[in-house]
């Protein structure tokens, strides 16, 4: 993998730490059963400072060794760089190109976000470590098919800049994430662990809304808020800063 036409050595060394990364996020999305036996999951990564991207697909419990992913390059034109297809990381060339801070995005079958796209239900993002560090109150749920995912995708981010993916009716989920995969392969595995949680408290009465003070708490641990800021319950945020108590 030394030399490959058309790639930097810089973009091949990061082809090789991504598939090193990538193995070990295989691995424990598939040990810790976050990924569905069947195994639909994959990996588009942005490679720094082109407008390329490597591909990393899961190949399945047939594979010797599942974990290891299968890799192709495309740029953003749709041109391949390698000799195995890209997969479904093409269709989401489009969100690169729209926003350069996404840095990695993935499809995944996962058992109970899974159960959100059978039921066209949205997810409310009632498991606090899925809101510590971002306002988003929910995923939204891509029904219509007739619009490309990937518009569906670039409306719910125009519409929430925090919200990191998108329920896809009757098959699994979309994530991305603005940092690369340890954060892609993290929030992966919390929105599963969030799925899960919710349903399991529908035999106990369903999930309830956030207790008093727990987005507060939250979002000023994280420092999505300064310390300062008052949060009320339902969310909203109101400034306690001395020049703001001046100007009212």
């Amino acid at each position: 993998m030394s030399e490959l036409p058309g790639l930097s050595s810089a973009a091949i060394a990061f082809i090789v730490e991504a598939e090193k990364e990538t193995s070990r996020a295989f691995r424990l999305l598939r040990e810790t059963r976050t990924i569905s036996p069947s195994g639909t999951l994959f990996y588009g990564v942005r490679i720094p400072g082109e407008d390329k991207l490597v591909t990393l697909n899961y190949q399945g419990f047939w594979q010797e060794d599942p974990d290891k992913p299968k890799i192709g390059v495309i740029d953003f034109d749709g041109n391949s760089y390698w000799s195995n297809p890209p997969g479904g990381t093409a269709r989401y060339v489009k969100l690169f190109r729209t926003h350069p801070e996404v840095q990695a995005v993935s499809h995944v079958h996962t058992p109970h976000l899974g159960a959100y796209s059978q039921a066209h239900s949205t997810l409310p993002l009632l498991y606090v470590p899925n809101r510590r560090f971002r306002f988003t109150a929910e995923l939204p749920v891509y029904i219509n098919r007739r619009q490309p995912e990937v518009d569906f995708i670039l409306d719910s981010i125009a519409n929430d800049r925090q919200v990191p993916g998108i329920i896809e009716a009757n098959g699994g989920a979309t994530i991305w994430s603005w940092k690369g995969i340890r954060d892609l392969t993290d929030t992966i595995v919390l929105l599963e662990e969030g799925a899960q949680f919710q349903i399991l408290g529908e035999a106990l009465g369903g999930s309830k809304p956030f207790g008093p003070g727990v987005l507060q708490q939250q979002w000023r641990m994280s420092k999505l808020v300064p310390a300062d800021t008052y949060v009320e319950d339902d969310g909203t945020i109101r400034d306690e800063t001395p020049a703001a108590q001046a100007a009212e």
